[in-house]
């Protein structure tokens, strides 16, 4: 059973300490940022809204850590560099630590090819798009499978790097 909508977002309520996400993907089709990314498409400046994510903000502002690994291959696609370029920006501020694996400049062997959450190191959940590549729904996963997901975790954020650096050298 996919969790999606209200049940999925409960996830981000019920956490107490640590959230962690792995991304894989270079496209995601989220209906909320279709204006803005046809905007940044466009070349448009970013909007000042954005520098700071009230979401993210509600989480960091109540002790809770939020990281993530986006594991990637340059160049980027548009959707990345929308993601990095404007996305990534408030996240950061808001207190999200955001890190990059760019699979053309370094080779981590053994990293899944699917997005996954892990919340206070206790339960995963694998994310599954469409064909579209909207979200379609978070899986959780069995208790038997967190070993190798808490893996995953320690291996990519030992080989990837903080998103300012990657960023500054991309751009």
């Amino acid at each position: 059973m996919l969790l999606a909508g209200d049940d999925f977002n409960s996830l981000f309520q019920a956490f107490t300490v640590s959230a962690f996400k792995m991304e894989t993907r270079d496209r995601y089709n989220v209906d909320g940022e279709r204006a803005e990314y046809q905007a940044f498409l466009d070349g448009a400046d970013m909007p000042e809204e954005w520098e700071d994510s009230p979401w993210v903000r509600s989480m960091t502002a109540a002790g809770k850590s939020l990281r993530r690994v986006h594991v990637l291959r340059s160049p980027l696609s548009d959707y990345l560099r929308f993601e990095l370029g404007w996305g990534y920006v408030g996240n950061t501020r808001a207190g999200e630590d955001i890190r990059i694996i760019d699979l053309a400049e370094v080779t981590v062997p053994g990293l899944p090819d699917h997005d996954f959450w892990i919340f206070d190191d206790s339960r995963v959940y694998r994310m599954h798009y469409g064909d579209e590549d909207e979200f379609l729904g978070a899986e959780p996963l069995s208790e038997d499978l967190l070993p190798q997901y808490l893996a995953y975790l320690d291996t990519s954020w030992q080989h990837a790097i903080p998103y300012a650096e990657y960023w500054r050298n991309s751009a």
